[in-house]
């Protein structure tokens, strides 16, 4: 009985298991039959991504700034943008939250898309092969991170990204999005509930509180109705990094001095869009509701 009611273990047998599974099974069939669906995702965000351009062709680590809790609206409007402006046959991998692998069809979906666990081998693997590979380093921590905190970029002193980037000698670009945590309202990443969970064992030490349509507070894993915010993606100019030489990954100062000149720059252009739309549901409603917006204008 007692391990019927162990959820957090099935899940975290269920996830070692399909960690086991060979991660790179993307579908280019299924693929053109969900990306309309996350246009349409993308669309209720008013979902916009800019400099889509900048990014070079071949390997390259596309790095971003997590946001939305569990639903992740940020990462479906950079993957619907990703195919409308290069196409199903120009992959792009991504780096996903070990624990997602765990929840039987969502896994079967991560994988077919083009999403694999988030490990250094599988980014490796992605890099060697030519491919541009989409990485979260504050991962769930800081998409969990508070609603009072949805203004930072929060990486968590995370630098392993840097260190392969720097190993691999290839183009590190800066990927900003905003909006995504005005959709939800996470009260707390429940760092002092996770442990009592044992939330450690699907690789996570939090346990997340939100205050979500309709459950009220409860846990973001019971995931809500978002709120339409708008999401903006800013696409920045590749980081400067190409005079340091693949030594310089194991340089801990030359690591630490990319890791604060990345996040310097990428919490500046966070800032630059949280100026432009201060208030992103607002700004949503007002795309939504264009007969409030005429009556205003009378």
């Amino acid at each position: 009985m007692a391990r019927s009611l162990d959820w957090i273990g099935a899940w975290a047998e269920a996830t070692e298991r399909e960690l086991g599974e060979e991660a790179f099974q993307r579908d280019v069939a299924l693929l053109g039959k969900i990306v309309p669906l996350m246009a349409l995702w993308s669309r209720y965000f008013d979902g916009e991504v800019r400099g889509i351009e900048r990014i070079p062709s071949g390997p390259v680590l596309l790095v971003g700034n997590h946001s939305g809790g569990i639903l992740t609206p940020d990462t479906s409007v950079f993957f619907a943008a990703w195919y409308r402006a290069k196409g199903l046959e120009s992959p792009l991998i991504a780096l996903a939250f070990d624990g997602a692998f765990g929840i039987p069809q969502f896994r079967e979906l991560m994988r077919k898309i083009g999403e694999v666990p988030a490990n250094r081998r599988n980014a490796s693997r992605a890099l060697d092969a030519g491919l541009p590979v989409l990485v979260y380093p504050g991962g769930d921590h800081e998409c969990f991170r508070p609603w009072t905190d949805r203004g930072r970029i929060d990486f968590a002193g995370r630098k392993g990204f840097v260190e392969l980037a720097l190993g691999k000698q290839v183009p590190v670009v800066p990927v900003v999005s905003h909006g995504g945590h005005h959709s939800t309202y996470i009260v707390t990443r429940g760092d002092w509930l996770g442990p009592l969970l044992g939330s450690e064992r699907i690789r996570t030490t939090t346990f997340p509180l939100a205050l979500q349509i309709p459950w009220g507070l409860s846990p973001i894993m019971l995931p809500g109705v978002p709120l339409p915010a708008k999401i903006t993606i800013d696409v920045g100019e590749p980081m400067p990094w190409s005079a340091y030489g693949p030594d310089a990954a194991n340089d801990p100062a030359i690591v630490a001095r990319c890791y604060h000149e990345i996040t310097g720059c990428m919490q500046a252009t966070l800032d630059r869009l949280a100026a432009e739309h201060p208030y992103p549901v607002l700004s949503r409603l007002r795309r939504l509701l264009p007969s409030a917006r005429a009556r205003r204008g009378r």
